[in-house]
């Protein structure tokens, strides 16, 4: 049996890619602001690392906007699986679905729910993968739920307040899900993210080559891992080093 040294989940390393952006990302919102509230690029970049670490630690967070994508998906997977939620109160009336979620209460159109359902029409919702990939700090375990797994391509719900090109581009489970299923017989190397403002639909598609993506994979892994263990005394987190949180 191997050793687990590291159990890493796709948004971890979203999460990382961001700390790493956190100049670009600076820049993008704040460059060239005259606001007083604005923060300095060293308050943000102390702010960015602030997060990756709570994120690591599995602090509890508020976030309407994900709370909304989350909400969205569930409704999304009802439709396709013909069910009621049993984790949020889900209605509907002639032009919107309504969700109560935590506490928040979003409405979303009844068209754009039955067009992302009736895309994914029979897909297995929420699958569960992993797969052991090698690095040169040892087995590191990639584990995580894809959103909707149709017979010949993975899929991942996004949803935005605004969309630009390419967005998702930098994100990593376009990388992480397909290596999975190929490490377990499964030969599904078509990634899309499905996306919507909750005006309009976008698709990012993607397609995984083992090699050109698996070396991209394993060194953006070992980064991560390098930053780990580094911030070591800070991280109380025990499965991402292999063990079980309680």
């Amino acid at each position: 049996m191997k050793t687990i040294y590291y159990k890493i989940y796709p948004t971890l390393l979203d999460s990382f890619q961001n700390y790493l952006d956190s100049d670009k990302n600076w820049e993008t919102f704040y460059g060239g602001s005259d606001k007083s509230d604005s923060p300095t690029i060293d308050e943000y970049n102390e702010k960015s690392f602030k997060e990756l670490i709570d994120r690591i630690n599995r602090v509890p967070f508020e976030s309407e906007a994900a709370d909304k994508g989350t909400a969205f998906n569930e409704v999304v997977d009802c439709i396709i699986e013909h069910r009621k939620s049993d984790k949020m109160d889900i209605k509907s009336d002639d032009k919107n679905i309504k969700v109560c979620y935590k506490n928040n209460t979003f409405a979303f159109p009844i068209t754009l729910c039955r067009e992302f359902a009736s895309y994914y029409k029979g897909a297995i919702t929420q699958k569960e993968v992993e797969a052991i990939i090698d690095t040169r700090y040892g087995d590191v375990l990639l584990y995580g739920y894809i959103d909707e797994l149709m017979p010949m391509s993975v899929h991942d719900i996004k949803t935005t307040s605004r969309y630009s090109s390419f967005k998702f581009r930098n994100h990593w489970q376009h990388m992480v899900y397909p290596y999975c299923l190929i490490k377990n017989g499964n030969e599904i190397r078509t990634f899309e993210y499905n996306i919507t403002d909750f005006r309009n639909t976008y698709t990012e598609t993607y397609v995984f080559d083992e090699k050109r993506d698996i070396p991209v994979l394993t060194s953006f892994v070992e980064r991560f891992i390098e930053f780990l263990e580094v911030n070591r005394n800070l991280i109380t987190d025990k499965k991402i080093f292999g063990g079980e949180n309680e």
